[in-house]
C-alpha cells in the first residue's frame, strides 16, 4: 500500500529526507544546519535566548525589527534569532497584561482597566486618543518586560547552550 510505509522518505533540497514531525522539520533541522555550517553553539544559544526575549516584547509588531537590530549589532545568527522570535508569538499577547501589571507595581501606579476589546475599539476609532489613553500603560508594559528580560535570557541561554552543543555533536 502506498503511503503506509513507516519512515517514508521525501525528496527535498538537501536530498532524500526521512519524514519527520513538524518540530523536527521546522526547528531542530534548521538549527542543525546552522550549527553545521559555521555557527558556534554559544552564538546560536544566545541568538535563541535573545530572540525569545524580544519575541515577547509587549509592543506588538516590533519584535522582528528588534531581533534584526540585535542580530546585526551583536553579530548573532539572523535565522536563529528570528526562529526563536516566531516561536514566541503565541505567548506575546498573553504576557502583555503580566508585563503591564509588573510595570505598574514597579512604579507604584494604580492598575489601569485592561480590556482587549476596549483597546481594539479605541485604536480603530481614534489612534491619537488611544496613544493618549494607553501610552503610559505601554510604558509600564515595557518596564515590566525590561525587568523580566534578563532573567528570561539567562534561563533560556542556560537551557539552550547544552542543547546546541548536543545538536552540534550529532
Amino acid at each position: 500500500m502506498v503511503g503506509t510505509q513507516e519512515g517514508a522518505e521525501k525528496s527535498g533540497i538537501l536530498g532524500r529526507l526521512k519524514e519527520q514531525g513538524w518540530f523536527r522539520r521546522r526547528v531542530v533541522r534548521p538549527l542543525v544546519l546552522i550549527l553545521r555550517y559555521g555557527s558556534t553553539p554559544e552564538k546560536v544559544a544566545i541568538s535563541l535566548a535573545l530572540g525569545a526575549a524580544f519575541g515577547v516584547f509587549p509592543i506588538v509588531g516590533t519584535s522582528t525589527l528588534l531581533c534584526f537590530a540585535a542580530a546585526l549589532l551583536l553579530r548573532l545568527n539572523h535565522p536563529a534569532i528570528q526562529l526563536a522570535n516566531y516561536m514566541m508569538y503565541p505567548f506575546q499577547l498573553p504576557l502583555i497584561l503580566l508585563y503591564v501589571r509588573v510595570g505598574e507595581a514597579l512604579v507604584d501606579s494604580p492598575p489601569v482597566p485592561f480590556d482587549p476589546r476596549v483597546l481594539a475599539v479605541t485604536l480603530r476609532a481614534d489612534p491619537a486618543a488611544f496613544v493618549a489613553r494607553f501610552g503610559l500603560t505601554a510604558c509600564h508594559a515595557v518596564l515590566g518586560w525590561a525587568a523580566a528580560a534578563p532573567f528570561l535570557i539567562g534561563a533560556l541561554y542556560g537551557v539552550a547552550l547544552p542543547l546546541m552543543r548536543r545538536l552540534r555533536a550529532q
